[in-house]
């Protein structure tokens, strides 16, 4: 690693490999700058001075690859090239970890601003502001709209039994994360688990769709869709449901949990969801079961910060207050199911 390498990037490696595998593209020396990263995956951007990609790898030090799989998230980027998903140019997959340590994958870098908060969407207006949320759901429903078959993701997931595995997925991660006492939070689990809906037909989920998850042109056009580590095929109406959970009033005034929702002009849930459903022909009657469930998913994982924060294992601005923001969110998941 050089000096002026970013962590978990050796931009000379990268260069030499960027060098053998598409020959003529790079032109000059590699400078790079980490541009997201924590719990999640790590992006870079790196330029050569005339041309800029992003390069995506996993948290530095993490050894499960299945948690963090670089090709999944390439193989879906990919294939969802020329579908009326804005997604990034992929450039290359390395599988070799000799390279960097890590498997890791290579895209053209878009340039875009991600809305991560109400401030910013207060610059820009409530008309803008109302035009580019309903873009996003125009995309989910975009996203919705691919055939996984047509554009070879027929194998990408196991959608029979999506909402059950994702339940007890979640049930388990609750499981490894209790150091105390959280009111309602089994009987959201239990209610959730015996709501089971019917799911519609299976497509592509993101997995963790919401607005600073897209990137943004000058012109309110969504030019990416970012983020891609939870796809999978499964229930669409699990993405509709986020992008409700995450912009509501209910959400918890920490950092780290989105206020975008709280911007003059962000639609309400019944326009989003009256757009999505008019626009995908789906049945939403069903939808309060999904937004309960998302609501305990973000219980589920603030809990484990939470958790690992109260274990001197992760440290992070608001870390301290975001075990105050777990029990709101159980509250939120038992309003929207109603009364048991």
């Amino acid at each position: 690693m050089g000096e002026t390498d970013p962590p978990g990037l050796d931009l000379a490696r990268l260069r030499a490999h960027m060098a053998a595998e598409r020959p003529g593209l790079v032109q000059g020396e590699l400078a790079g700058e980490v541009i997201a990263g924590g719990r999640s995956n790590l992006t870079y951007r790196v330029t050569d001075g005339h041309r800029a990609w992003a390069v995506r790898r996993p948290p530095l030090g993490h050894v499960l690859p299945t948690a963090h799989d670089m090709g999944r998230e390439h193989r879906v980027i990919a294939a969802l090239a020329g579908t009326g998903v804005p997604v990034p140019p992929t450039v290359l997959l390395c599988e070799d970890p000799d390279v960097l340590g890590a498997n890791f994958y290579v895209m053209d870098f878009v340039d875009g601003t991600p809305y991560r908060r109400r401030e910013q969407l207060e610059e820009i207006g409530p008309e803008r502001t109302r035009g580019l949320v309903l873009s996003l759901v125009d995309t989910l429903v975009e996203l919705h709209t691919v055939d996984p078959g047509s554009v070879g993701l027929e194998d990408f997931g196991r959608p029979d039994g999506y909402l059950q595995r994702q339940l007890r997925r979640w049930g388990k991660q609750l499981d490894a994360s209790r150091s105390r006492d959280l009111p309602g939070i089994d009987e959201l689990q239990q209610r959730l688990t015996t709501m089971l809906p019917e799911s519609p037909a299976p497509t592509v989920v993101h997995g963790d769709y919401r607005l600073d998850n897209v990137l943004v042109d000058e012109r309110d056009r969504i030019t990416a869709v970012l983020d891609w580590e939870m796809s999978t095929l499964g229930d669409p109406l699990t993405d509709l449901a986020l992008i409700i959970a995450y912009s509501s009033p209910e959400l918890p005034h920490i950092a780290g949990v989105s206020n975008v929702g709280e911007a003059p002009g962000f639609p309400g849930a019944d326009e989003i969801v009256r757009r999505y459903a008019e626009r995908s022909g789906r049945d939403v009657s069903t939808l309060d079961f999904y937004v309960g469930f998302a609501f305990f998913k973000l219980a589920v994982i603030l809990e484990g910060i939470h958790y690992r924060h109260s274990q001197g294992q992760t440290v992070g601005e608001d870390f301290d207050r975001i075990g105050e923001a777990v029990p709101q969110l159980v509250r939120a998941g038992l309003n929207r199911l109603g009364e048991g």
